[in-house]
């Protein structure tokens, strides 16, 4: 705190984005009276201890390399002589298993590769004394955990990676705790494996297992974000974009590990991958925002006054539904409730729809642009009005009209899963109304049914796994898509009479709703809940080991036969 106020005051000086401290004695007065102190020895003094502290702690996790003790001492030295290839091909492997490690023989080929290959033969000698302190205690944790092949390739393309900044080699053989905890998650998930390997600087996450295994409120993410892009100058993008890239990447990594250890049930993954989005959505909201205001001044409402911002994005699907997964694209739409026709109100104005569309236009390359730590989010802008050939960003008037006049079953069907995710109250409140007036539309029966039933249909077809050994968790019949189109059709079938079911867009909550006002049996409501969370854990899984989500036939049958008979009651019963 002291030192982020020593950086405030230099800044609040300069009037420019610095932490340079003073070299000329007007600068050091200022700065002397500005942190409250009477003279410039006594500011020093404090200045200088506080940085040795932070020095003091900071050798702690990273030694200097002159000061490192030999912490291969530590370690079986028929390890170190293992790893050196000072042992034959038949002792290396039975030193493997004796300590643990699967497939000795394999294992040790892939270190013998590895030791001879050209970036290892290539490392400057710190570098080199520093792999050679680590290997050892690699393999010591690889046969405590008692992982085998398929890790140690995954945990040597990491230590491959990190070859040339020998730094994170250090901090590895003075943290085993993070040493540990990398053993363990390359063993459990090549997706964490491979992000690790992507973003080396993810090592820090596994420093306090306090941190990494529990996860932050909404409210923590949010004031987290805030803080870190705080440190960053207002006009600098670049650097804003690889800020939002990396908060993404390390909350990314302790939800993956918290999921694949088992720490975190499903519903609570989903929230932390969902309130993560909103957070940074919230952020993007704002950085697209006040450049153009400052630019073009505030967009105008329908009684003269300025907007702020007047702007909602919507979040459809999983999003919406509170359902994010580990590799989600956003299904988002863009609502302004500014004046149509209007102008903003600075030196260089546009009308109110142009500077909303350069607002969408700016949102979605923040998300979406690749930059050296690779892209925030994938978006679908399909859903908007009139899909791809509507405009970017809609005012909430042609978007209510459009609702209530030309838009499909489907499209009402989307609805039901949509909500707001990053904006403003006053807009938020207007979209909500909306939705509801639209859910709660008095609809023909047989048209709705017939609709739903054919678009059903037209997704088994296009989507569904073809293999008849093999079952899609999503599209096939008697999977998730059988479970949200049933909800979709309660919800716009009994809306107009049940206002209630406008309340949520979980399909889990939404299941509880319509069995308790009796429109689904209890029994049927709690074993669709059953298969859905089910297949949404087994898609869980599947994508944390970079696998689709198919499984074989004979994995859930009785769930899908279950899910299956009450598709056909439940639509049988309305036809």
């Amino acid at each position: 705190l002291f030192l982020r106020d020593v950086e405030h005051r230099l800044q609040g000086i300069a009037d420019k984005q610095t932490q340079r401290l003073p070299d000329d004695e007007l600068g050091w007065q200022r700065l002397t009276f500005a942190m409250g102190f009477s003279a410039r020895a006594a500011f020093e003094r404090k200045l200088r201890r506080y940085r040795e502290s932070v020095r003091h702690h900071f050798s702690q996790v990273i030694a200097d390399p002159e000061q490192e003790t030999d912490a291969a001492q530590g370690a079986d030295q028929e390890l170190l002589d293992l790893w050196l290839g000072e042992l034959d091909e038949a002792q290396a492997a039975a030193q493997l298993e004796a300590i643990g490690v699967q497939e000795g023989d394999k294992v040790y080929a892939h270190l013998n590769d590895f030791r001879e290959s050209r970036s290892v033969q290539n490392m400057q000698a710190i570098g080199r004394e520093r792999l050679d302190r680590l290997m050892p205690l690699l393999l010591e944790a690889l046969g405590y955990q008692g992982h085998g092949e398929t890790t140690v390739v995954r945990l040597l393309a990491f230590v491959e990676a990190v070859l040339r900044r020998s730094a994170y080699i250090a901090l590895l053989v003075e943290n085993p705790s993070a040493l540990t905890q990398l053993v363990k998650l390359s063993g459990a998930s090549p997706w964490i494996a491979e992000r690790l390997t992507l973003h080396p600087v993810l090592l820090d996450e596994l420093l306090d297992v306090r941190t990494l295994y529990s996860p932050p409120e909404r409210a923590e993410l949010d004031d987290e974000l805030r803080q870190q892009l705080l440190r960053v100058a207002e006009d600098d993008l670049e650097q804003q974009m690889e800020v939002l890239r990396n908060f993404k990447q390390a909350h990314l990594l302790r939800v993956a590990a918290s999921e694949v250890t088992e720490v975190l049930p499903l519903m609570k993954v989903s929230d932390y991958l969902t309130w993560l989005a909103e957070s940074i959505l919230n952020q993007v909201v704002m950085l697209a925002w006040e450049p153009l205001v400052e630019r073009h001044g505030r967009p105008s409402r329908l009684d003269g006054q300025p907007c702020n911002p007047d702007f909602v994005v919507a979040g459809y699907g999983k999003l919406g539904g509170i359902e994010l997964g580990h590799n989600s694209d956003l299904d988002l739409v863009f609502l302004h409730d500014a004046a149509s026709g209007g102008m903003t109100d600075g030196d260089k104005p546009v009308s109110n729809e142009q500077f909303y569309a350069r607002l969408g236009q700016r949102i979605i390359h923040i998300l979406s642009t690749r930059t050296m730590s690779g892209q925030l989010y994938e978006v679908d802008m399909r859903l908007r009005p009139s899909g791809s050939a509507g405009l970017l960003v809609s005012s909430m008037d042609s978007f209510e009209k459009y609702q209530l006049n030309d838009a499909w079953t489907w499209e009402h069907q989307a609805l039901v899963r949509a909500r707001v995710v990053a904006g403003c109250n006053r807009a938020r409140a207007r979209f909500d109304a909306i939705r509801h007036q639209v859910l709660c539309l008095e609809r023909p029966l047989e048209k709705l049914r017939e609709d739903v039933l054919a678009m059903r249909d037209k997704m088994v077809d296009h989507l569904g796994e073809k293999g008849e050994d093999r079952f899609h968790l999503k599209q096939d019949p008697g999977g998730i898509v059988d479970i949200e189109f049933m909800v979709q059709y309660g919800v716009l079938r009994w809306a107009s009479s049940h206002g209630e079911l406008t309340r949520f867009t979980d399909n889990v909550r939404l299941l509880e709703t319509l069995a308790a006002l009796d429109i689904m049996s209890a029994q049927d409501a709690g074993l669709l809940r059953e298969a859905y969370l089910a297949y949404r854990s087994a898609a869980h899984r599947a994508s944390l080991r970079k696998e689709k989500s198919i499984v074989d036939d004979t994995q859930f049958r009785d769930l899908r036969e279950g899910v299956r008979a009450i598709w056909k009651h439940w639509f049988d019963l309305q036809g």
